[in-house]
């Protein structure tokens, strides 16, 4: 597994990416609400990301193989959709919830995140998914250290969402990132600690947890995209880009913004 250790500079340009695709989700928090469709979400993002931080869309027109070119600039995933939500003539509605995945492109260098919006007021148990996931992120940002290995970043997701009731989908992972959008290594959301591969110094790669509130299996739709829970219960994610740094880690996508993590 080759894992491409990024030098004081790359790490630099990475966080200039990081930050700017934060702020996407920044700029378009208040537009999260009953009566915008995703395609109306998708439109304000893409005309930020472009005309006011002179940014490329990663997504538009991303076409890894197997798969036909992605339509939009963002995902927007809705309920029971779990990751990968092509944008279009959906209106959200209260008590909708729904992720926003934003990558931006900056000199090179990608920045990828992701967070959950409640349109209106959700549920109880739509807010509880939400915050688990969250807490489920930060668990696995927290292991993150030199020395340290990728089995523990999943197996603290895993044994908080399981203690909590939920599942963890196991078809999608985090990835490393860089120059490319996806690099190695990949970042299991499950598993045993103390395994998997040993973190160093320079490595970054997106934590992006997938949490089912019932099971994990999963479907894709026919628009050759969208994946959905196939039990059709709600499914939240939260994402940041982490570097490992010779101490422990630092998370690069932050903003003005973004949510605190958990105490």
């Amino acid at each position: 597994m080759a894992v491409n250790l990024k030098t004081a500079e790359e790490i630099e340009r990475m966080r200039v990416a990081g930050r700017l695709a934060a702020e996407v989700l920044d700029f378009i928090a208040p537009y999260v609400k009953p009566g915008v469709t995703t395609d109306k979400l998708d439109r304000l993002c893409h005309d930020y990301m472009v005309n006011e931080q002179n940014t490329i869309p990663a997504p538009l027109n991303y076409a890894p193989p197997g798969h036909n070119p992605y339509p939009k600039s963002i995902c927007t995933s809705v309920n029971h959709q779990v990751c990968h939500g092509v944008p279009g003539d959906r209106v959200l509605k209260n008590g909708d919830i729904v992720n926003i995945d934003i990558t931006v492109i900056k000199d090179g260098f990608h920045g990828d995140t992701s967070r959950m919006f409640w349109v209106g007021e959700p549920s109880i148990q739509a807010k509880r998914l939400c915050n688990v996931t969250f807490e489920c992120l930060w668990r696995g940002i927290k292991t993150v250290k030199p020395g340290g290995y990728l089995g523990d970043i999943g197996h603290a997701i895993q044994s908080h969402a399981e203690r909590n009731g939920y599942s963890v989908v196991r078809e999608f992972c985090g990835h490393g990132i860089g120059q490319r959008f996806h690099e190695e290594p990949q970042v299991l959301h499950y598993g045993q600690a103390n395994s998997g591969l040993k973190l160093l110094p320079g490595m970054t790669f997106t934590i992006e947890p997938m949490i089912n509130a019932g099971k994990r299996d999963i479907r894709q739709l026919a628009d050759g995209w969208t994946i959905v829970t196939s039990d059709h219960s709600l499914s939240a994610q939260y994402e940041h880009t982490v570097l490992v740094t010779e101490t422990g880690h630092e998370v690069l996508t932050v903003s003005p913004g973004m949510p605190a993590a958990p105490g």
